[in-house]
């Protein structure tokens, strides 16, 4: 196996390794035969994935001993929903899958939360491993343990908590996707290197993503697994990492998911950053930064969507509580806070945040 491997723990409950590198596909069997007993494995993934990789993972999980069973959903968001979720779990049924068994999320963002969601929940709960092939669900949505779908009110507002049991993030896959995904993948890197610190954010202002994109990947990683070792159930600092998505998901929901999750969240990161400024929460010139490096990413920094049309989907943001919500105000690169704000100020502080 390859020595340009990276390794990261994770050190929740249960504990758990990312590794980030080339040719990881191909080697799952081996390493996740030395992680789990050998049992099946339902490989879980989408109607692009599959045919680019289903094979090179269900052939290494077979050469390592383990039963594989597969189960293919439509490709995109639309499809991350109760009825997608009710064919994957009839799916395992029929599988004959055990609470000794072990489900595979092959894929994206939207493929990791379905399998994890599913894992959560069948035999309430077996065991899943994350082989994220996108960008964003390799800085992000594959690390941390939450998996959702959506519902007609509003995005992710049904999930659980599921840490893996591995997560293993192939670089190799990055150079499989179009730019517009490698984008939306950035757009969650560069939301946290607003988090993290100003060393993490200039890589993204140098154009570090095209030409080192394994350790933009591991650095986003470890940014990611401290927060989520210390506080794994999301109740306090694990907040920030919602920065740009209460607008992000609103305009998810207002163009019906056709505008990706990325460059929604870039929008609405954009949106809270002029808002704080203006609004005298923050100063100059993080908004101007902020926009400067999502643009330089082929990212959109506003919407066309009204103030009064992002604040009602707004009101059914999971991050709602009673007649508040709580948002996430960058106050510098590198320090973020949360603000509890009544739901009636959501409309005037979204105005403040679209481009003049």
């Amino acid at each position: 196996m390859s020595n340009s491997i990276q390794t990261i723990p994770i050190r929740t409950t249960p504990a758990y390794e990312v590794a980030i590198g080339p040719g990881l596909l191909g080697q799952c069997g081996p390493r996740l035969k030395g992680l789990l007993p050998l049992c099946q494995v339902a490989v879980i993934t989408d109607s692009t994935v599959a045919p680019l990789y289903l094979n090179t993972v269900s052939d290494s999980l077979r050469s390592a001993g383990f039963a594989v069973s597969t189960h293919v959903f439509p490709a995109g968001e639309a499809h991350k929903s109760l009825s997608t979720l009710s064919d994957l779990l009839e799916s395992l049924a029929a599988a004959h899958l055990t609470r000794g068994d072990c489900v595979a999320a092959l894929g994206g963002g939207v493929t990791g939360d379905m399998a994890g969601f599913a894992a959560a929940v069948y035999l309430r709960g077996i065991r899943c491993v994350q082989l994220p092939t996108t960008l964003l669900s390799a800085v992000d949505s594959s690390v941390g343990g939450k998996t959702a779908i959506d519902l007609t009110a509003g995005k992710n507002l049904a999930g659980a908590f599921l840490q893996p049991a591995a997560v293993l993030c192939d670089t190799d896959c990055l150079q499989s996707l179009p730019a517009d995904m490698v984008a939306d993948g950035a757009a969650e890197a560069i939301k946290t290197g607003v988090l993290s610190d100003e060393g993490l954010f200039s890589l993204f202002e140098d154009d570090a993503l095209a030409s080192a994109p394994a350790e933009v990947i591991a650095r986003c990683v470890r940014y990611k697994a401290g927060v989520v070792e210390r506080d794994e159930r999301e109740q306090g600092e694990r907040k920030l990492l919602n920065l740009g998505h209460t607008v992000g998901h609103a305009i998810e929901k207002c163009s019906n998911y056709a505008i990706p999750h990325g460059h929604a969240v870039a929008a609405g990161l954009a949106v809270i950053a002029r808002a704080a400024e203006r609004l005298g929460w923050t100063e100059a010139p993080i908004a101007s930064r902020v926009s400067a490096c999502l643009l330089a990413n082929g990212l959109p920094t506003g919407t066309a969507y009204s103030a009064a049309a992002l604040a009602e989907a707004a009101l059914a943001d999971k991050k709602r509580s009673g007649n508040t919500i709580t948002l996430v105000i960058p106050r510098k690169i590198g320090l973020c806070s949360l603000k509890k704000v009544p739901v009636a100020e959501l409309l005037p502080i979204i105005s403040a945040g679209l481009e003049a």
